[in-house]
């Protein structure tokens, strides 16, 4: 990490503290830091303090003349390897997805073409509201790497997600986002997971039992391994590993154009449960017949992802499938692996109580053959599927 460039937007918040803490573990690291100060964060700790630590001088006015002939919030934005923002308050993150540009910090964050990743704190309340979940799915959707805040006790007394995570784990989100560490640095690779939600009406859809644990538990593990990895997610309410980019999508169209817009990839792991069929949904709920008749449903085939990635001038060097089945789970999967062009497939034996569980019985298909792995927590899973994949890509 020796020589990597840090800025750091220190946002308002009690937990403005905690970046102080947070500068000294980055230089302990070998890497450099400056600090931009915004109004809110400078009623918790001082301008002096950040200049002491990082031994940078510390910006806090789009109006500082001498700041703008020496170097220029231009230049300021574009010199960062990566721009951190922590704490990320609620109205810092608003004004991130709204592109609001009305003071240093703003400005930065709108000029940069740097990577970003914000570490959030807040009230409960104010973390849970729907207007921060849509900013945070926005900046998400926008490649904006938006932690999941710790939960626990918090200065206004309420308990639940919101807290600042820790500094040790804001700097293992930075190497993540950084890639500069491990055996998949320098590679980008696109996770799907959980399910797909096909709406019917306003209050039914088509889905499944997928929980996400095995997407985002693989997703965490490369990025484990250094790599800069996409994440892709039907609703689930698990939160993103630390250092990767997380964008949340509802149906299977919508899955298919995220991972389209994520692209190019040096691997693609497709772990969703995508559903293989939608409905015209109806505009109301559709109401019992009188004759007890079941409704009509009109269905038309999903895109598949996994086959049309094979197809993609576009294609990952190394493209993953998963294969979720009840029986004959060798001989499923590798005709799928066959007929979707997939180099491997994760043949996961969901009979039983597994879908949904904690663990997975799983077998390797590939062109040398199947590898059978013994039953193990879906964790485990997914740091041994993410150490094969460094062997791919070495």
């Amino acid at each position: 990490m020796t020589g990597k460039r840090i800025l750091l937007i220190v946002g308002g918040g009690i937990a403005a503290y905690k970046a102080c803490e947070l500068i000294r573990l980055l230089r302990k690291e070998g890497m450099s830091v400056r600090c931009v100060l915004t109004d809110g964060g400078a009623q918790f700790v001082m301008p002096m303090t950040l200049a002491a630590l990082s031994e940078q001088p510390v910006h806090t006015s789009l109006w500082d003349l001498k700041d703008e002939a020496e170097m220029g919030h231009i230049q300021l934005s574009r010199e960062a390897d990566l721009v951190v923002v922590a704490p990320a308050t609620a109205d810092l993150l608003a004004r991130m997805a709204a592109g609001i540009a009305d003071d240093l910090a703003t400005t930065l964050l709108l000029a940069t073409d740097k990577p970003v990743l914000a570490a959030p704190a807040m009230n409960v309340r104010m973390w849970q509201h729907a207007a921060t979940r849509r900013n945070v799915e926005r900046l998400r959707a926008d490649r904006v790497t938006v932690l999941e805040p710790d939960e626990g006790p918090m200065a206004c007394g309420e308990f639940g997600p919101g807290r600042l995570p820790e500094p040790e784990a804001i700097l293992n989100a930075i190497k993540a986002a950084l890639g500069t560490s491990g055996r998949l640095a320098g590679k980008h690779i696109i996770v799907t997971a959980g399910p797909t939600h096909e709406p019917i009406d306003p209050v039914r859809y088509i889905a499944n039992r997928s929980s996400g644990k095995q997407g985002f538990a693989i997703a965490g593990a490369l990025a484990q391994l250094g790599a800069r990895v996409t994440l892709v997610s039907g609703p689930v309410t698990l939160p993103a590993p630390a250092g990767v980019a997380r964008i949340d999508v509802e149906t299977a169209r919508e899955m298919a154009a995220a991972v389209d817009a994520a692209l190019p990839a040096d691997a693609a792991v497709l772990v969703a449960a995508v559903a293989d069929w939608r409905v015209e949904p109806a505009g109301s709920k559709i109401k019992k017949r009188a004759d007890g008749a079941p409704p009509t449903l009109a269905l038309a085939e999903n895109p598949d992802i996994l086959a049309g990635l094979g197809r993609d001038p576009r294609r990952p060097r190394l493209v993953v499938g998963f294969a979720a089945e009840t029986n004959d789970v060798i001989i499923n999967a590798t005709a799928k692996r066959a007929r979707k062009g997939a180099d491997w497939i994760v043949a996961n034996d969901v009979s039983g109580d597994v879908m949904g569980g904690a663990d997975n019985r799983v077998h390797l298909v590939t062109e040398a053959g199947v590898e059978d792995w013994e039953p193990m927590p879906k964790e485990q899973v997914a740091a041994k599927l993410a150490e094969r994949i460094a062997d791919a890509l070495s």
